[in-house]
């Protein structure tokens, strides 16, 4: 009996299951299956794809409000990409931080175009129409492209993605810290600031072992014999030196001596002038002493003639001779004068 009653009910149950199989099977059937993106995601390991043919590349970030408005748009682009023979893609900034440095992305969502590994960068609204017009009517074509040290594929901005790669790495390490861990702010920092405190240390002790390995040392003669002729040939520069400002006084002493000869034949010049002027203002003046004493010569007999006959003429004559002899003695007081000056200045 008890047989015969469990054999209806483990019918029971497997027509529930098959019916439960068929059901699910038929919803899945019904339900249409998921539309794959067409908008390719770039890493770091496959970011060289750009470097060949066209493409546009979007960066953004998850948290971004704009960028989230804008996906919607990049799809619908990346679904005609096919139509305008270009390639669509994207770049998670907090997934690949290397690669928002080697293209230097401040600002989100930005917008790239890349033709034959030549970069522009497309600073539209990232609407369909847009960025479809951007293609079709080759805008990029008028946008200076990204040459020299700014293209990504320049070894700068690769020391850049670099940068970019070790800053989020810290930065995941310190939310690890933080959020995972519990750990407060203030400790990571600090556990930041000891461990870039050693890193230095440790590089600077391995670039004092890497200058050990290549520098050779000289030999102990060779530093003496260098040592030798560094003296030797400082104090030759130092005789040179003195030398030098040895001939300098020489040529100053003779250019005074020069001078000092020029000055006292100057002076031997002017005082034979004035010799000579003397000797002639003496001649003059013996002269005028002359021609008054033979005045007054001559004047003498007529003087005495004249006296016996009439005493009125001799009170006259008398009156003009005492002028004469004053202008003699004058005369006589100013060659004493000179002469006296020029035994003052013989010696």
């Amino acid at each position: 009996m008890a047989g015969g009653r469990c054999g209806p009910l483990l019918t029971a149950l497997l027509a529930i299951w098959v019916a439960g199989l068929a059901a699910t099977e038929g919803s899945e059937q019904a339900a249409p299956p998921a539309e794959q993106s067409r908008v390719q995601p770039m890493t770091a390991s496959n970011w060289t794809l750009v470097m060949e043919g066209e493409w546009m590349l979007k960066f953004y970030a998850p948290w971004c409000p704009s960028c989230q408005q804008t996906d919607s748009e990049w799809e619908t682009f990346a679904k005609n990409g096919e139509t305008l023979q270009i390639s669509v893609g994207k770049v998670d900034v907090i997934q690949e931080p290397g690669l928002s440095g080697r293209f230097f992305v401040t600002t989100l969502p930005a917008f790239f175009h890349a033709k034959d590994g030549i970069f522009r960068r497309y600073r539209g609204p990232g609407i369909f129409e847009d960025l479809q017009n951007y293609i079709l009517e080759k805008k990029w074509q008028s946008v200076e492209p990204l040459t020299g040290w700014k293209s990504p594929a320049s070894l700068t901005m690769s020391g850049m993605a670099g940068l970019f790669s070790i800053s989020g790495k810290i930065w995941h390490l310190h939310n690890y810290f933080t959020v995972t861990l519990g750990i407060p702010s203030w400790c990571s920092y600090v556990f930041f600031v000891i461990a870039t405190l050693l890193f230095g240390l440790l590089m600077g002790l391995v670039l004092v072992i890497i200058s050990e390995c290549f520098y050779v040392p000289l030999p102990r003669n060779l530093s003496e014999h260098s040592e030798q002729n560094r003296k030797s040939e400082d104090a030759h520069r130092a005789e040179q030196l003195q030398d030098a400002e040895e001939e300098k006084d020489d040529s100053n002493e003779e250019e005074n001596k020069d001078s000092l000869v020029d000055d006292e034949e100057e002076k031997e010049d002017l005082g034979d002038e004035d010799e000579a002027e003397e000797e002639e203002e003496e001649d003059n003046l013996t002269g005028g002493v002359d021609e008054a004493r033979s005045e007054v010569n001559d004047q003498g007999p007529l003087r005495e003639g004249t006296v016996t006959q009439e005493e009125p003429e001799e009170a006259e004559e008398d009156i003009p001779e005492q002028p004469h002899s004053a202008d003699t003695e004058v005369a006589e007081d100013s060659l004493r004068q000179r002469k006296s000056q020029n035994v003052s200045k013989g010696p």
